[in-house]
């Protein structure tokens, strides 16, 4: 217990009496201590600093608030597959503010040191061949999909991930920064960063939740990354800032499935720093801004590009890429994909596809550039400042 002994006679010219020029007031220790096990009932840990060691589940029922200021910290060393996951049914609820945020980071700073926030729903769904439900991808083996549009999984705002990506349990699945696994309308996802993690920054796994002011920064794989038939309405304010390694900056797909639905999104940034290569090395044709695949498709408006000019020689790089001829087919012919309002700062071309076999032509009004985009229009403040450098770029 510290004692802090400060000058009160300024205060009292503002209270109008003090009983004395010095008072004596108490500071109370910062708290500290491990998250760890399973979550059953409702926990809360107020602002500290704390450490979480193993896969972290808050079961059906349960719930964790964590109060904003509070950092988390996993440590690679420990041997232990750190990860906090909420389970359909269970609740997070990490309500930071811009200069309070709720931190997640990694002790050695290492990209890849752990797996990040998991959030299973029970909303639709759309998997491969159609099905309504599947299994994860992270290791964990669990059930996600349903009919649950509104599914509510907590709360998330002013949320920083750092140094996420870690491959989970059987050594082979990779998370990200967020993984959200059919997820609902219900949720609130505001404010958040994803940085430096060795797999994709966001990633959506069908779902109807919609998503506002993201930072992807600096991660491996995609900045943002979905499928299973995502269809988040009311999404803005995406930033990506892809540097030293990094794939696409969105790669969009349906697991083959030709939708009548897609996600909407305004205000993107997409950025690539010079000497960017991709996860794979160099040679790997995973360079664009944006691909779209398996049938994947969706509305983008305002979205400003920037970088993505280094590709192949077989293969140069474009700004929009259109992986298969059934995507083109039925989605860029269909009328299922729009990009409008599409500003590209440097000569990389607009869209292009793979191969000799299909040309891409979006109908008239489906793909309109703008030379006015803005793209991500997101608010400064300690979420988005790492070691002394702001990540809104």
């Amino acid at each position: 217990m510290k004692k802090l002994v400060l000058s009160l006679s300024i205060v009292a010219l503002f209270l109008g009496s003090c009983s004395s020029d010095n008072e004596d007031i108490t500071t109370q220790p910062i708290p500290t201590g491990t998250i760890t096990g399973d979550i059953t009932t409702a926990k809360t840990y107020p602002l500290g600093n704390y450490t979480i060691q193993g896969t972290v589940k808050i079961k059906s029922g349960g719930s964790l608030t964590i109060e904003a200021g509070s950092t988390i910290t996993a440590t690679l060393a420990d041997g232990t597959a750190d990860a906090l996951l909420v389970e359909n049914g269970g609740k997070l609820f990490l309500n930071g503010t811009a200069a309070l945020p709720v931190v997640f980071t990694e002790a050695s700073k290492t990209p890849g040191s752990w797996g990040g926030i998991i959030m299973f729903g029970d909303a639709p769904i759309v998997g491969a061949n159609g099905v309504t439900t599947a299994t994860s991808e992270d290791g964990n083996n669990l059930p996600y999909g349903g009919t649950n549009a509104a599914h509510n999984g907590g709360s998330l705002k002013y949320v920083r991930v750092e140094y996420a990506g870690k491959k989970l349990t059987d050594n082979t699945s990779e998370m990200n920064g967020f993984s959200f696994y059919s997820v609902g309308s219900g949720t609130v996802l505001e404010n958040l960063v994803a940085y430096k993690g060795a797999d994709d920054g966001f990633e959506f796994y069908g779902g109807t939740v919609s998503a506002k002011n993201l930072i992807s920064y600096g991660n491996f794989d995609d900045s943002f990354d979905w499928q299973d038939g995502w269809r988040g309405d009311a999404n803005t304010n995406w930033l990506a800032y892809q540097v030293a390694t990094g794939n696409y900056g969105m790669e969009i797909e349906a697991k083959s499935v030709n939708n009548a639905f897609g996600p909407k999104i305004s205000n993107i940034t997409l950025t690539r720093a010079a000497g960017t290569v991709t996860e794979g090395g160099s040679s790997a044709a995973e360079y664009d801004a944006i691909q779209f695949k398996k049938e994947g498709n969706g509305e983008y408006t305002n979205v400003v590009i920037s970088g993505y000019t280094t590709g192949t020689t077989a293969l140069p790089a474009t700004a929009v890429r259109i992986q298969d001829k059934s995507t083109n087919d039925n989605q860029v012919t269909g009328g299922k994909i729009k990009m409008l309002n599409v500003k590209i700062n440097d000569g990389t071309s607009q869209f292009a596809g793979v191969g000799t076999t299909f040309t891409v032509a979006f109908p008239t009004g489906n793909y309109t550039t703008s030379t006015t985009a803005t793209g991500a229009t997101l608010t400064a403040g300690a979420w988005a400042i790492v070691d002394g450098a702001s990540l809104i770029k």
